[in-house]
């Protein structure tokens, strides 16, 4: 597995302060709905590129890129 350089990234400002204003509830719910949706791109992509695949091996791979990663 290829390691990736560590990078900070900086939050846009507008960003910033828009989760300030948030409640810890409303960032963890946005952070839970983030990671949902990132599931269901990754589900999407590898159904598109494995068809035949059965639901469960599907479910297999988007957990092992999860904690692997996509490489």
């Amino acid at each position: 597995m290829r390691r990736r350089t560590p990078c900070i990234e900086v939050l846009d400002e507008a960003v910033a302060r828009a989760l300030r204003r948030m409640t810890p509830a409303q960032r963890l719910a946005l952070a839970f709905d983030a990671e949902r949706f990132a599931r269901r791109l990754v589900r999407a992509s590898v159904r598109a590129d494995h068809p035949r695949w059965s639901d469960a091996r599907i479910s297999r791979e988007v957990a092992r890129r999860f904690v692997l990663g996509a490489g």
